[in-house]
């Protein structure tokens, strides 16, 4: 997909600030400092679109990326960062459910891991969740470059297997360096947003 138009609309932290034009809306969820922001910006060819940070835990918001003026990526708070307080944490919690269990126009999440390492605790524990209410889960195995071709079957079974994935669900190896996986990447998404 050629991506003419990529704007931050909104950073929100509750349903009222979210657009109202209903485009469908692909969220992004992962742990802090996975490559959620790094994954965008190398799917619409932009340098620092999203913001990649060196701090964990910098997204405390909803941020409402329009791309080509028809769809928006949603890129929801990093889990699993120790830094944030309690308070914080399921302050956060509180947004991201509101989100992910009322937004209609929600088509489907990617749920973006480090293939080098083996799914965490959160990982599975934000799967399980996102199976839990229905939502279609494409699990982005980032960071591919970084693990050498001879072993890269092997992690990546190792993530379908502590994950449980099911065998309909989809699994893609990417990496933000060498844009691999990049052109699978837009057309999953363009299935789930019906372009």
């Amino acid at each position: 997909m050629k991506v003419i138009n990529a704007e931050i609309v909104i950073s929100a932290v509750s349903e009222k600030q979210y657009p109202n034009d209903h485009l469908p809306e692909i969220a992004l969820a992962g742990r802090s400092n996975v490559g959620k922001s790094s994954f965008i910006n190398k799917l619409i060819n932009r340098k620092n679109l999203a913001r990649t940070s060196s701090k964990p835990g910098k997204t405390q918001t909803l941020n409402f990326y329009k791309i080509n003026n028809g769809f928006y990526f949603v890129d929801v708070p990093g889990y699993g960062y120790a830094k944030v307080s309690k308070k914080e944490r399921e302050k956060w919690g509180k947004m991201m459910e509101e989100y992910f269990e009322k937004r209609s126009s929600l088509k489907a999440v990617l749920l973006i891991t480090d293939v080098r390492h083996e799914p965490t605790k959160d990982d599975i524990q934000m799967y399980d969740y996102l199976k839990h209410y229905e939502l279609p889960v494409i699990v982005i195995a980032t960071k591919l470059d970084k693990v050498p071709k001879s072993k890269r079957v092997k992690h990546i079974k190792r993530t379908k297997s502590v994950l449980q994935m099911e065998s309909d669900d989809v699994l893609l190896p990417f990496s933000a360096e060498t844009g691999e996986g990049k052109d699978q990447a837009w057309s999953i998404i363009r299935n789930h947003i019906g372009q």
